[in-house]
């Protein structure tokens, strides 16, 4: 298992989408690199939004192929090239732990609950407990794969960042404490963040039906 890289931005969104793909549009994949850039720059299932050209997405691969994680795909019957991942290879990840480092990778830090929403595509968890076991196993790995992060005020869950891109500092260790915030401001802030993923999920759908629209014309 690798252990001497660090995977930056670009190159956790590129391996993050290629992963994505592979489990939920088999017959698309491998990737061209056109269709590996729109992937990157989803406006869905992604956290941060990015605008990435072909340059940008092209030296990720590049350099994910330099660390093993990711290359040309051999044997593929087309005059394009086109790229897959190699994750599967590398760690031998079980499809539960694949799904679950794959929503990492492409939205960031997520509590059980939100991953067990946002890997329904690749993988359907019966319950909660499904998704804590794949996250120990993956933290449990050597080195660890996925951290648990500390709880934020006025949350009920913890977090889980992936350490492919190495530690990750929390807000909570970043900054220096605060004033307690009133219980009407924890109320509030709670209430704008299940809207904000009320939207996200909603968008979601949106981007899914369009996807399948996409498969008739």
């Amino acid at each position: 298992m690798p252990t001497n890289f660090e995977l930056h931005d670009v190159e956790a969104r590129v391996l993050g989408a290629l992963v994505e793909k592979d489990i939920t549009t088999p017959d698309y994949y491998p990737l061209s690199l056109n269709a590996l850039v729109n992937a990157c720059n989803q406006k869905s299932n992604r956290d941060p939004v990015m605008n990435l050209d072909e340059n940008a997405v092209g030296s990720a691969l590049g350099t994910l192929q330099d660390k093993g994680l990711a290359g040309p795909a051999g044997g593929a019957d087309s005059r394009v090239p086109k790229f897959e991942h190699r994750l599967q290879e590398v760690f031998n990840f079980t499809r539960p732990e694949l799904a679950v480092l794959c929503v990492l990778l492409l939205r960031g830090p997520q509590t059980p609950g939100e991953l067990r929403g946002r890997t329904e595509r690749m993988h359907g968890f019966g319950d909660l407990s499904e998704v804590q076991s794949a996250l120990q196993r993956l933290i449990d790995r050597e080195p660890p794969l996925v951290a648990m992060l500390p709880r934020q005020p006025g949350t009920k869950e913890s977090r889980y960042a992936h350490l492919l891109s190495g530690p990750v500092e929390s807000a909570a260790q970043a900054q220096p404490r605060s004033a307690p915030v009133p219980e009407d401001a924890t109320r509030m802030a709670r209430v704008e963040r299940e809207l904000e993923s009320l939207r996200n999920e909603m968008n979601e759908l949106k981007q899914q039906f369009a996807d399948f629209q996409k498969q008739f014309q």
